[in-house]
């Protein structure tokens, strides 16, 4: 099975689903067959056996160990991905009659935005529309008096990063879908991170969440039990059936991250890899970065072509060395390369050698 799946694995650029590593995809192939030698597939087997009880444990504690988490931060897996958190979140935090301050940085800010209106008052601190979302927002004022303050860490449609996360005086709530354990946090400054699984973590179907569980229980309004944080803390994220195969994929996506040096073996790993792609479009006339230079994303490279009418003609070269996924989100237009912790190094390599042909070609 291995040396299949590595010959027919192509470049894998996509933004989400995205690319899971190799030894990964072959440890989730087999438990599909067959888990822990029970003669029983991993999709047929209780969520409440002492198998996959192991296999809770182990993602549980792995979230722990890789983001050094305090004992007052639990981790949760639910169901529903990052857009239920939108709510959920404001939901949980928003006193009714309270403030939450909200960056806008794109796409996924503006719909929590939406969402979080429904629970109180949303104080959007700053935002880069005006510029469509090319650059994050710097010289903003945030109000003492805010319960938190809302920030999207890594924009996918766009290719903006959050370098460096403002230090306030209220917690920050974070939506990290795509660039979770992809460089290390000061965690004390969250109040609370979601990440849908399907950018940078595993499969979709499930979303990782850590709250700092002191921030809990302090709004006046009533949840639906599902809808609680404390429901699936107190049930250990199994308060329904959970989502039992993403969970799994999850956890030993994340048991190949501690073998391969953590959070900070990532992040060396993705700055080289988003270095070796930006020095090309910005060496190559053929091609032009979309984002501001400071706020580059190293998880998700958009650019453009310098004339359009080559696009086409740019991804069928890529397509016959096997990249996929290159084309741009229809927000912005043009290409875009994720790189997320997964993608190896020689896939980007692969992606320049393109770039540098197509500007023998056509330069």
């Amino acid at each position: 099975m291995a040396v299949l799946t590595q010959k027919k694995k192509k470049h894998n650029f996509f933004a989400g689903p995205a690319i899971l590593p190799v030894p990964v995809l072959e440890q989730a192939a087999a438990a599909v067959v067959e888990f822990e030698g029970m003669g029983l597939s991993l999709l047929e087997i209780s969520h409440r056996s002492k198998q996959f009880s192991a296999v809770m444990d182990e993602a549980f504690a792995s979230t722990r160990s890789l983001l050094n988490l305090p004992d007052n931060y639990e981790v949760l897996f639910l169901t529903g991905g990052a857009s239920s958190q939108f709510f959920m979140t404001a939901m949980n935090l928003l006193p009714q009659g309270k403030k939450a301050g909200y960056l806008n940085t794109g796409t996924w800010s503006d719909k929590a935005i939406k969402e979080a209106k429904l629970f109180g008052e949303v104080i959007e601190v700053g935002s880069s529309k005006e510029e469509n979302f090319n650059y994050i927002p710097k010289d903003y004022e945030v109000p003492g008096d805010l319960e938190y303050l809302h920030l999207t860490s890594n924009n996918t449609i766009f290719g903006t990063q959050i370098q460096s996360f403002p230090t306030v005086e209220m917690p920050i709530v974070c939506d990290m879908s795509s660039d979770i354990f992809s460089r290390p946090l000061d965690i004390e400054k969250f109040g609370l991170i979601y990440a849908g699984a399907q950018k940078n973590l595993g499969p979709a179907g499930t979303t990782l969440v850590i709250v700092n569980k002191d921030l809990l229980g302090k709004v006046n309004r009533a949840i639906p039990t599902m809808l609680d944080y404390n429901t699936h803390i107190k049930k250990q994220s199994s308060f329904n059936t959970p989502p039992v195969y993403p969970i799994y994929v999850c956890m030993l996506t994340m048991r190949w991250l501690k073998e391969n040096g953590g959070v900070a073996a990532m992040q060396e790993r993705n700055e080289e890899k988003a270095a070796l792609l930006y020095d090309e479009i910005d060496r190559n006339d053929l091609f032009k970065g979309y984002a501001h230079v400071d706020d580059r994303s190293r998880m998700n490279v958009t650019f453009t072509n310098t004339n359009p009418e080559q696009e086409a003609d740019f991804l069928a070269m890529a397509a016959e060395a096997d990249c996929v996924g290159l084309k741009g989100h229809r927000s912005v237009g043009g290409l875009r390369a994720s790189i997320y912790n997964a993608l190896d190094i020689s896939s980007v390599e692969v992606l320049v050698d393109v770039m540098k042909e197509f500007g023998r070609v056509k330069g």
